[in-house]
């Protein structure tokens, strides 16, 4: 390839959802860019978490709609479902939007160098293929998007069979009788919904005091006790301290208010979080901040080293796809002199269990704790006349607004749809709306989105259906 061909104004160091994204965004802008991927095109979202989990939730939803098959009317006999097949789909749903992302890299002109990518000196990246074989980049900016990986507990090694994180989760072709998952966060959560869908025996252990932690308490209360119900053992308040892997099984001993305890699985799943990948060659000569781990960026997602920018996973807090695609359009656009910018305070977070977990802006509790006097307003899905004609009840939405100004500085949803439903939130909380102009709203009926427009109205002390 000759020199001409490998000089760029943009080289991107990783091809996951903020990497890709923001390769697309300078070529509109008309900057020429290559981008560096040693794996699969579309990263770890696309390949080993967001897309294959979500196709398994899918699954796992239309299970349980099919045992309550007798409430709809239906019945059936010999009923069988095939986890090895759900797997077979996940990863045929990944496979084609992979194949998407190389589309679209075509489509924009941007080559794709396989391998690992390092810092070879200011403006200099090298590129060193599966075989062996290095080749260099001369690029005047470079932006690091090599996202994360499952965080380890110490000492015990992930095997594919008897200790899993998320990424062999995904391939097992059969669901262990019985699994204990480490940690209850939106990872943990999905997959004990899954698992459970599928008869597997799951005990959710999460060492603070509620599952989904960074939920609003009364949000990750409802799910609880859905899970609980349907047979989710679930263990707050406890610590994992020993893991003891043997040819049949696996033991964890825990420690929950002072009660020791071990706890028998044919499997765990490692749950715990992720760890960034930052260990990129050729930072520290550079100079580039790294800090618990995590690449210290600006606002323009530029780092301590002028021309080296760096977004997503590897930059720290909230790790989400949506949020990294967001800061690569905010980096390439800053460097193109536009006005973008991150709010990283109205990033949606969602979890795709069932029922669903979604939400943006402060909790109740974290709202109290910055002294904001806040209006709550919540309408239950049990009032819902969709979620009545849908059979999916559980649940509420509940927003919070600031006592003097109307702002909306939150909103939690748990319950059908939800993960679709906040984008209401997020695009009034965008335009400043206030709950009098939700409420001012008209939401279709029957429709799920009422529910959104009922908090509202029920923050004003107006609420109709409640």
């Amino acid at each position: 390839m000759a020199t001409a061909d490998r000089t760029f104004d943009l080289a991107v160091v990783g091809a996951g959802p903020g990497g890709y994204v923001a390769a697309i965004r300078a070529a509109q802008l008309g900057m020429r860019v290559a981008i560096v991927e040693r794996d699969k095109l579309g990263g770890v979202c696309l390949n080993t978490g967001c897309i294959p989990t979500k196709a398994l939730l899918q699954h796992a939803e239309l299970l349980h709609t099919l045992k309550r098959a007798e409430e709809f009317g239906f019945s059936f006999d010999n009923f069988r479902a095939d986890f090895g097949k759900a797997i077979q789909r996940s990863r045929r749903a990944a496979d084609r939007l992979s194949k998407g992302v190389e589309f679209l890299m075509k489509k924009h002109k941007v080559p794709v160098f396989a391998g690992e990518g390092r810092l070879a000196g200011k403006g200099t990246v090298e590129v060193t293929g599966a075989d062996g074989k290095m080749e260099g980049l001369t690029a005047a900016r470079v932006l690091l998007a090599t996202g994360s990986r499952p965080k380890l507990i110490p000492g015990v090694d992930v095997d594919g069979k008897r200790v899993l994180t998320s990424t062999e989760a995904l391939i097992l072709e059969e669901a262990p009788a019985s699994l204990v998952i480490i940690g209850a966060g939106a990872v943990g959560v999905e997959f004990a919904d899954i698992y459970a869908a599928y008869g597997t025996a799951v005990t959710l252990v999460e060492m603070l005091p509620t599952i989904l932690p960074l939920e609003d308490a009364e949000i990750s209360a409802v799910l609880h006790r859905v899970f609980e119900k349907r047979g989710i053992a679930i263990r707050t308040k406890t610590a994992v301290d020993e893991v003891a892997v043997g040819a049949d099984g696996v033991e964890v001993g825990v420690l929950q208010e002072g009660k020791r305890e071990r706890l028998q699985a044919d499997a765990i799943l490692v749950a715990i979080g992720r760890s960034p990948n930052s260990k990129v060659e050729g930072l520290d000569p550079l100079g580039v901040e790294v800090d618990r781990g995590f690449i210290t960026v600006d606002d323009a997602m530029q780092t301590t080293a002028e021309g080296i920018y760096a977004i997503g996973d590897v930059t720290g807090q909230p790790l989400l796809a949506h949020a990294a695609m967001h800061e690569g359009i905010v980096a390439v656009e800053r460097m193109a002199g536009l006005p973008a910018r991150m709010d990283r305070d109205k990033v949606p977070s969602c979890t795709y269990c069932h029922p669903q977990v979604a939400s943006i802006g402060l909790t109740e509790a974290k709202a109290q704790a910055a002294g904001r006097k806040v209006k709550v307003g919540k309408f239950p899905f049990i009032a819902s006349g969709k979620a009545q004609a849908m059979g999916e009840t559980e649940g509420l939405v509940k927003l919070l607004a600031d006592a003097e100004t109307g702002e909306i500085v939150g909103v939690h949803i748990v319950g059908a749809g939800a993960t679709e439903l906040i984008a209401e939130a997020g695009l009034a909380m965008a335009l400043e709306a206030t709950p009098e102009e939700i409420a001012a709203t008209i939401h279709s009926h029957p429709t799920l989105s009422e529910a959104v427009g009922e908090a509202a109205l029920a923050a004003l002390g107006r609420a109709i259906h409640i």
